[in-house]
């Protein structure tokens, strides 16, 4: 009777937690629409967030957590962090939010993709793959600050990538995307290689065969998948570019955003493939023939230091990716 009790507690408790947290978002996303609405009339030059996108950044974000919590893919603490991201992606710049789901739901899948297999081999694989707040901050930290410059910038909603026109702003938004095809192509190499490569892993520093698991380790089905996953992101982009974007004849062609993400998702993995082999220790559990991630004296080493831990190097990674490749865009990309 004492344990049913219990049970009943943790789940008030629990729901009145949800409560607390949903208001509170609420209250502090209006804070900031009454902010922008200010903001624009005090300065004149900045567009105030309109209702609808404002309501549109609440119901939605909230709705993909509650789906994302709902089947496991988030913990409790990273459904809150999920929504902080979404909301000020979306609030900035609906192809930012896209970008954002697709990533978010491609990787959620696949961590999940023949999950039996990944637990024989993967010592700290979670059921289900959830995330909680510190990987989803790894993740969403740098997208979310640029989108945050990106209002202070250019002020909420869509503009074309245009650098004769926007430099500053299409800078920001190509770095955005770039952190997230990134983290995609991460994220689609680690899964996907782990079950469908047939040749082990080589450590990208020695080029040395190492088993599978180890931090730094790659194979051409993992830096094919790296790229697809950054294509898929950047193709994502660009379709929420062609829907809400007007007069997009009078900017420079929007086309390669495609081929950004598929080059930002293979830097991605490459860099986080290079910091995992130089700063993350890996080596081989003796008793159990995993490879692990903190060194004892049963475990042998394999490669790298115990310097930076998994979301340590994926929030790096993400970071020189978003800083490096825009400004090699500027360069590239095609004008009007």
């Amino acid at each position: 009777m004492a344990d049913l009790d219990d049970g009943i507690c943790k789940k008030y408790i629990r729901m009145i937690t949800n409560i607390v947290i949903l208001s509170l978002i609420i209250c502090i996303s209006l804070a900031f629409w009454i902010l922008s609405m200010t903001a624009s009339t005090y300065y004149g030059n900045l567009q105030p967030i309109s209702p609808w996108r404002w309501l549109f950044s609440i119901v939605v974000p909230v709705l993909l957590m509650l789906n994302g919590f709902k089947k496991k893919s988030l913990d409790h603490s990273g459904a809150v962090g999920g929504l902080v991201v979404g909301f000020i992606l979306s609030v900035a710049n609906f192809s930012f939010f896209t970008s954002m789901v697709m990533f978010y739901f491609s990787s959620s899948k696949l961590t999940k993709w023949k999950g039996e297999e990944k637990k024989r081999i993967d010592s700290e694989y979670k059921e289900g793959g959830q995330r909680n707040w510190l990987q989803v901050f790894c993740n969403g930290a740098v997208p979310t600050e640029l989108a945050l410059l990106y209002m202070i910038e250019n002020g909420p909603g869509e503009i074309p990538i245009d650098f004769s026109k926007q430099h500053t702003a299409s800078w920001m938004c190509l770095s955005l995307l770039a952190a997230l095809c990134s983290c995609a192509g991460d994220t689609w190499s680690s899964e996907v290689a782990t079950v469908l490569s047939k040749s082990p892993p080589r450590l990208i520093t020695t080029w040395e065969k190492v088993p599978v698991g180890t931090n730094g380790g790659v194979t051409i089905v993992g830096l094919i998948a790296s790229l697809l996953g950054g294509t898929f992101v950047g193709l994502t982009y660009f379709l929420t570019q062609l829907i809400c974007v007007n007069d997009l004849d009078l900017s420079a062609p929007q086309w390669p955003i495609i081929a950004f993400g598929g080059v930002a998702g293979l830097l991605g993995s490459l860099l986080d493939s290079y910091l995992g082999a130089t700063m993350q220790f890996s080596g081989l559990d003796k008793s159990t023939g995993l490879v692990v991630n903190s060194p004892t004296k049963e475990v042998k080493h394999i490669s790298g230091k115990p310097i930076l831990d998994n979301n340590a190097v994926n929030l790096f990674s993400s970071v020189l990716v978003a800083l490096l490749l825009p400004t090699a865009a500027w360069g590239f990309w095609p004008r009007e």
